[in-house]
């Protein structure tokens, strides 16, 4: 395979541009003299390979006369809305440049384990093969739309758009990629689902969207999207959403002196606006083109780049959730047929390539769950790897003394109607009971119990509701004296206030918290089971351990001090303010029974992947151990989730010494501090799904059985890596987590890491159920997200002030506004307790 570079000259960022020139390039003669039609394969940006070696030099002119370029003239004498004059067609050359030509022997050698080929970067030739398997899925001149580099979409009757509601529907496609594995290269094909623009007026989409949850805001929905004109025919991208709206902005318009858009709109063209309400959205290049929002209609096939709503979510995973076995025949039906891989098409034919139409048949093996231990009762695991808590009293009890409820009154239709409702003092007296039951050590004295009347929402000038929290923060200072722990009972799923009181209550208040919804907790039906899962969450953050394990490393677990250490980085999404600061987690056992896993939380650069002061968290995990079990962990174990494949080297370079370096702390003279170190890192963004060839080995549902565990086949070749599968799927196709060491001082056989692995899946303290994921990571995942309650109006493109904060805001003054929000972090009282469950 021969590997070029393509320029284009004027260069262009624009990636539908791009897309253009390389269509109009192949519909030219010098592309067909050149020998490239159906022979070369491109990603329509800067990288082409060919079969053959391309004349050189070679360079080819395309004009670019696509119209969505080129606004009509507008009508003699106007000044307004983007009409620009037709300038013609704008001149395109392409030049290409021969990089590199890629044999595929030293790749095969590399599959077959050749050792002296361990090293050898197969990158170059696999990113060369991706652009030949995606150069039949990536034509948009058809039905089809790729998303991202590696996602197609191609809606049609068998499987039609669904509706989720704001403005949004979500389409099926089909992921796939190249995946080098031991003697053979494999192709990876997976069934996605993502959201896409509804067609229509964009006001009446943009209301849907503000309709759908209370705070949605319309920049959230509009910027970026590709919109139509209706006066004038133009097709541009909004660039942004204005503050003003069409009766609010005015500009001198010619021959009618100054007037409102609205106005403007009413005597040029003789509209009357439907949406004067709505903010303009701002279509313009350098400078600003305002336009009314119900003047433009949204263009066909967009996906959108946002931050989905809560509400969307939801639908989201009710439209993906398939069952495996109509995953399956997706994949090897509808998902072979467009990805082209059915029947020989070019450039596939042209290179000589050819890939299998059936699913690869792996071996993989079930690992038996460990035993639950309480401190009274051993609850039987079931088919689904859960148990129920009938019976069972926690491991150790947590204090339950001095505690007190706030309700949150905020117009829900269950709320109590105050702190002497009879009903309220029935539930209390419910839950306490539970909890006494249960082994924690409950104090007699009634709780105290005071209610917070929230401020009417109020989207425009208090988005995120701060005003909730200083009602909040004067009511929680009634209490008289301050309590261990409050039992917040929220009136709604708002997530505005429940942010406010997390980080109200960890950071301001230094007070532990337990959140519980009105409607769940009046709930007659399943009210128990609810009280329940609460004592759960309120043991562990009381100091309690509510099981521990019996598993078969155990004797190797209680040999040496062992600590497990659960590590996450979260970062600001789409919709955040630029330079938002990104959020690190470490969580580390302090005793014999890996129960309680305190954690330390830091703020770092806006979305750097590695912990930045690692050594220091390190330090503070390390600390909490020896405080607590007097002596200092032999053997340290890490979960590292959050982190790319491209990435995995990076820890080793970058964490790593970071670790060695917190160790080093703790030295004692000439007596060096070495504990044996072990990195695992979790993934769980992958597209690898398992589906068993016996009925025996599958659930009810037909996934694999929890446990499930594929080291051969689908691995890496050199490396030590492995698929383990848990938990019990509950709907859908169960999605197994990928685990890679890195690093490996403990020198573990596979089967005895794929062992404790499984077993610490057991280990969540908030389920009665093995999780998907190792506990610590899961762990340090949930720490990770109580931090962005910490910097919540950040996150969500406001300022604490409630405006929206401005765009020119430099990195320096972003990372300044974090600071004061993160204040000194978690509260003393709190920063060695599980706050953050």
């Amino acid at each position: 395979m021969y590997d070029y570079d393509v320029a284009i000259s004027p260069p262009s960022d624009n990636r539908r541009v791009k897309r253009r020139i390389f269509y109009l390039a192949e519909a030219t003669q010098a592309w067909a003299n050149a020998g490239m039609t159906g022979k070369v394969a491109h990603d329509f940006s800067s990288r082409l390979v060919s079969s053959f070696e391309l004349p050189q030099p070679l360079t080819i002119e395309v004009a670019l006369t696509d119209e969505e370029e080129h606004t009509p003239a507008p009508a003699k004498g106007s000044k307004k809305p983007g009409a620009k004059k037709d300038k013609g067609p704008k001149v395109f050359t392409l030049t290409f440049n021969l990089t590199r030509s890629l044999e595929t022997a030293s790749l095969m050698s590399h599959l077959d384990g050749e050792r002296q080929y361990r090293n050898y970067d197969t990158a170059p030739v696999v990113a060369a093969l991706n652009i030949l398997l995606m150069a039949h899925p990536n034509r948009l001149n058809g039905t089809g739309v790729m998303v991202g580099r590696n996602k197609f979409f191609h809606p049609s009757q068998e499987d039609p758009p669904f509706d989720i509601g704001g403005g949004l529907e979500a389409w099926r496609g089909f992921y796939t990629s190249v995946r080098p594995a031991h003697k053979q290269l494999m192709v990876n094909i997976n069934v996605c689902t993502t959201a896409f623009y509804k067609t229509g007026n964009l006001a009446d989409r943009m209301w849907e969207f503000m309709q759908a949850s209370f705070g949605a805001r319309p920049a959230a929905f509009a910027k970026g999207v590709r919109v139509k004109t209706t006066h004038l025919g133009f097709q541009k991208s909004i660039k942004t959403v204005s503050r003003l709206n069409s009766r609010q902005h005015s500009f001198d318009a010619e021959g009618m002196g100054r007037v409102t858009v609205e106005q403007y709109f009413q005597r040029k063209y003789q509209i009357t606006l439907r949406y004067p309400e709505l903010p303009l959205v701002d279509v313009g290049g350098a400078k600003a083109n305002l336009l009314p929002p119900e003047l433009c209609e949204i263009l066909e096939k967009q996906p959108f780049r946002g931050k989905l709503l809560d509400e969307h979510t939801s639908e989201m995973i009710k439209v993906a959730c398939n069952p495996p076995n109509l995953n399956a025949q997706a994949i090897v039906g509808r998902g072979l047929r467009e990805l082209g891989f059915t029947q020989a098409v070019d450039p596939l034919k042209a290179f000589g390539i050819k890939v299998g139409n059936e699913m690869a048949i792996v071996p993989a093996r079930i690992l038996p769950s460990p035993r639950i231990r309480y401190g009274q009762g051993a609850p039987l695991v079931d088919e689904r790897a859960s148990w129920n808590l009938k019976n069972v009293k926690f491991a150790v009890g947590g204090r339950l003394i001095n505690w007190g409820v706030l309700l949150i009154a905020d117009n829900g239709r269950d709320e109590f109607s105050g702190p002497g409702d009879p009903a309220l003092s029935n539930i209390i007296t419910g839950f306490r009971t539970m909890c006494k039951d249960s082994g924690m050590n409950v104090d007699q004295a009634f709780p105290q119990i005071v209610s917070a009347r929230m401020p009417p929402k109020d989207p425009s000038g208090d988005p995120i509701r701060m005003r909730c929290r200083q009602v909040i923060r004067d009511t929680l200072r009634t209490m008289n004296p301050k309590p261990t722990v409050v039992l917040v009972i929220l009136s709604n799923g708002d997530r505005h206030i429940y942010a406010g009181i997390k980080h109200l209550c960890d950071v301001m208040l230094d007070v532990a918290t337990v959140c519980v919804q009105v409607g769940k907790i009046r709930k007659e039906r399943g009210q128990l089971q609810y009280y329940a899962n609460v004592a759960l969450k309120l043991n562990m953050k009381m100091g309690g351990v509510n099981h521990t394990l019996e598993h078969r490393n155990s004797q190797w677990m209680k040999q040496k001090p062992t600590m497990l250490v659960g590590m996450d980085v979260t970062h600001p999404g789409y919709g955040t303010i630029k330079d938002t600061p990104s959020i690190a987690a470490v969580v580390a056992s302090i005793d014999v029974h890996f129960g309680q896993f305190p954690a330390s939380l830091r703020i770092q650069e806006s979305k750097k992947e590695m912990i930045t002061d690692l050594c220091g968290m390190m330090v503070d995990r390390i600390t909490a151990f020896r405080n607590k079990s007097r002596v200092l962990p032999a053997r340290v174990i890490v979960y590292r989730d959050g982190v790319s494949e491209g990435q995995f080297n990076i820890v080793k370079q970058d964490e790593l010494p970071e670790i060695k370096k917190a160790f080093k702390k703790f030295s004692d003279g000439a007596k060096p501090y070495l504990p044996q170190l072990t990195i695992v890192i979790c993934g769980k963004r992958h597209h690898t799904r398992f589906y068993p060839t016996e009925p025996g080995q599958a659930d009810r549902d037909g996934n694999p059985l929890p446990g499930t565990v594929v080291d051969r086949g689908v691995t890496a070749i050199y490396e030590f890596d492995f698929f383990l599968q848990a938990h019990g799927g509950l709907q859908g196709t169960t999605r197994p987590t990928h685990y890679y060491v890195v690093h490996d001082e403990n020198e573990f056989k596979a089967d005895q890491l794929q062992t404790l692995t499984n077993d610490v899946s057991y280990m969540f303290s908030r389920a009665t159920k093995a999780v998907s994921l190792a506990s610590p990571a899961y762990y340090a995942d949930l720490a990770c997200e109580r931090g962005r309650c910490y910097l919540h109006s950040l996150l969500n493109g406001v300022s604490p002030a409630g405006g929206t904060t401005v765009a020119s805001a430099t990195a320096e003054e972003v990372m300044a506004e974090a600071r004061r929000m993160w204040a000194n972090g978690v509260g003393r009282g709190l920063s060695e307790t599980m706050f953050y469950l």
